[in-house]
């Protein structure tokens, strides 16, 4: 998973104004962020007026209670949104960029279900896999395994040995055919049931589309470093499972009689 690195800001050296003149700028921003706003609410609407496709699979995914079909991980409302997290069979633990989603998941929950929505995550581990490595995030949220099932090979998060070796590391992902280093991907995908008990696939999203999950990078765009992310290759590098970050040292107090914005400083 990755995500686009920004340029770096100069904090040692950043400009500083009088208050009008951030006024006015602010203002100016205020003006591109409302565009912003506008245009996010204006491909939410189309997006929720995108045709859906019926389910004809009978999909079956282990769960905790026992083996339960797609329509039953509903639990009584009409709309499901699924976490495609990349465990696989035999993996150690699970991705730390997707585990860094689901941590998002435990705030949300309650609202969504407020807003006849269930969430949930699917794996294609098995269920006593998912479970062990679920004991040891703290996490309570509901995950299936869709080990037995088709259903993360049909929804483009993991793909067959033989088509990754096939295609000699390329596969179909975020709807094209392209490069991946892996055979598990993340994703988000977005059902509906209907009256009649019928299932619809209505979204799926991929790469950078799952950022929809990752409200700590909302408020990361806020602060003047950013996401702080430098690898080309893999900007979330420095993301860790919660359980396996180092210690963070507060910033050091100025000396007695110094300057908060002396040199020593320069670098917080």
């Amino acid at each position: 998973m990755n995500t686009a690195v920004a340029e770096t800001t100069n904090l040692k050296n950043h400009s500083v104004v009088s208050k009008d003149r951030w006024l006015a700028q602010r203002k100016a921003l205020l003006a591109r962020e409302k565009e912003l706003t506008h245009l996010r609410d204006q491909i939410a609407r189309e997006r929720r007026a995108m045709p859906w496709t019926r389910v004809e699979k009978n999909y079956t995914f282990d769960t905790p209670e026992g083996l339960r079909t797609l329509a039953d991980l509903f639990e009584g409302r009409r709309q499901l949104v699924v976490q495609h997290f990349m465990l696989g069979p035999e993996w150690e633990q699970g991705c730390p960029s997707c585990s860094y989603m689901a941590d998002h998941i435990a705030g949300m929950k309650v609202h969504l279900e407020h807003r006849d929505v269930t969430m949930l995550v699917v794996s294609r581990a098995p269920l006593a896999e998912i479970e062990r490595f679920r004991e040891r995030m703290g996490w309570q949220f509901k995950w299936v395994s869709a080990y037995d099932s088709d259903f993360n090979y049909d929804f483009g998060v993991s793909f067959r040995p033989q088509e990754w070796a096939e295609g000699k590391g390329e596969v179909y992902y975020n709807y094209s055919v392209r490069p991946f280093p892996a055979q598990e991907a993340p994703g988000v995908s977005v059902f509906y049931k209907d009256d009649a008990g019928e299932v619809f696939h209505t979204y799926s999203t991929y790469e950078r589309g799952v950022e929809v999950m990752m409200g700590t990078y909302n408020l990361l765009d806020l602060v003047p470093k950013g996401r702080d992310e430098h690898n080309p290759v893999h900007a979330m590098d420095w993301v860790r499972h919660h359980d396996r970050y180092e210690p963070q040292p507060l910033a050091a107090k100025p000396a007695a009689g110094s300057c908060c914005h002396g040199d020593d400083h320069g670098n917080h």
